[in-house]
This record gives C-alpha cells, sequence and structure tokens, in this order.
C-alpha cells in the first residue's frame, strides 16, 4: 500500500494515536481529513498540521456520519484510506450498581457498530480508487479482555473479529483491511487505567505507517506481539498476565 499521495479520514484524530497518525500521513505528503466531537480539540490539531481538514463529527450519531459521508463524496472523491481511530471507554467492574449495560451499550456502539456503518457507507467510493485501504484500530484486550475494561474489551474483541470477515469479504477488491492493535498506550485516553506507563502514541502511528507499506495486515504493536503468542499458548496465563499488569 503506497503510503503518500493518499487522501485519508481519521476518526478521532485530533488527539493521541489519531493525531500521531495524522502527523505522519500530513508530513508524507498526503491529504487528511480528522474529525471528532469537540471542535475545540480539533482546531487545536489542525493548526499544528499541514494538509489536513478538521470536520466536527460525532462517529456515534447517525446524522453525523450521514452529514461527513455526503461531505467526503462532495468534497474528497480521491478518498482512499480510512482509519476507524474514534473510540468510547469506561472503567468499571462487573458488579451490582454500575449500569453496566448503559456503559456497555455506549462503548459497543462506537467502538464497534457505528465501525460497521462507516465502512459500509463509505465502501462505493473506496472501491473506486485503484488502491484503498480501511484499518479498523482494536486493542491487545481483544485478546484477552481487562477485568476493569468489559464492555471496551468486548467492544474491540467484536471489532477483530469483525476485521476479520471484511478482510475476507473484501478480498477481491481493491480495498485492503488492516487491524492495528496496539497495547497500553501513553495518552489522556488512557489516564485512568495507568496510561503515563504505556507506549507512546507516536510509535504506534510509525508502527501503522509501516505496516501499510509492507501490507501486513495484522498489526501487533510493542508487547502485543509476545502477548498474542502467550495467548495462543495459554488463554488463562495471558489473562492472568494482563490484569496483573492492570
Amino acid at each position: 500500500m503506497k503510503t503518500i499521495n493518499n487522501t485519508v479520514l481519521i476518526t478521532g484524530g485530533g488527539a493521541g494515536i489519531g493525531f500521531q497518525t495524522a502527523k505522519l500521513l500530513s508530513e508524507k505528503g498526503n491529504h487528511v481529513i480528522i474529525t471528532g466531537r469537540n471542535a475545540g480539540t480539533l482546531e487545536k490539531a489542525a493548526v499544528q498540521l499541514k494538509n489536513v481538514t478538521p470536520i466536527v463529527s460525532d462517529v456515534s450519531k447517525e446524522e453525523d456520519v450521514l452529514a461527513l459521508v455526503e461531505r467526503l463524496k462532495k468534497e474528497f472523491p480521491t478518498l482512499n484510506v480510512v482509519i476507524n481511530n474514534a473510540a468510547a471507554a469506561e472503567v468499571y467492574r462487573l458488579e451490582a450498581g454500575v449500569n453496566a449495560y448503559d456503559k456497555a451499550s455506549k462503548e459497543i456502539h462506537t467502538n464497534f457498530l457505528s465501525v460497521i456503518r462507516l465502512n459500509e457507507l463509505l465502501l462505493p467510493l473506496l472501491e473506486k480508487q485503484p488502491e484503498a485501504a480501511i484499518v479498523n484500530v482494536t486493542s491487545i484486550v481483544a485478546f484477552a479482555p481487562g477485568v476493569r475494561l468489559p464492555g471496551y474489551a468486548a467492544s474491540k474483541a467484536a471489532l477483530h473479529s469483525y476485521t476479520q470477515v471484511l478482510r475476507h469479504a473484501l478480498s477481491a477488491t481493491s480495498v485492503k483491511v488492516f487491524e492495528l492493535m496496539p497495547p497500553l498506550v501513553n495518552t489522556e485516553f488512557s489516564k485512568e487505567i495507568g496510561g503515563e506507563n504505556g507506549m507512546p502514541p507516536a510509535a504506534v502511528a510509525q508502527a501503522l505507517i509501516d505496516a501499510l507499506a509492507t501490507d501486513h495486515y495484522e498489526i501487533h504493536v510493542g508487547n502485543t506481539a509476545d502477548f498474542y503468542k502467550l495467548f495462543l499458548s495459554s488463554p488463562t496465563e495471558a489473562f492472568a498476565v494482563l490484569n496483573t499488569a492492570r
């Protein structure tokens, strides 16, 4: 997959992994569209980047997504890369009184169902391009869930499964399907679960760019690679290691 002269959409592109990915891609001559719910965050990000268009859009709201897709079709008809990075997460344990249903509903809708909707709506545009890519950002917890992130982990496990099926479904088209699986990353998003001990988001972004360039579809960033091997040999031990670390 070429990593220059693309038109790229990054949801949740105003901070963290999304921002760092936008920075690297824009510096390589790609035009990058970043979206997010917070206009202030997007504008702050945009002034630090070149070749970027910020669009306020909430992936969890159907009306926002429909408006975004129509704008992309009209203003960015060469769109050929979609990076589904926006996510929601809440820290809680599965015990009485935590309102787990509402929390999980939000996480699964934002992290999984919203990705399915956006991908499906953009597929007609992507399939017109000589070369295109969809990148779904999942997580190390798709293999073994964190006990303090039950809804988030479930949503990322679902997204992992969907990504594999989508890759198969689009194998005869021009659209390549990648999955970025980071470990704990040092972002504001992960602050509540010890994100300061995590991997730098710029390193995750670089790993994604490298994988795009080499068509490496399942991107096990940092210690995710070793954790995946442990998971294959002993899911129980992997679960224990991940939750001890957290």
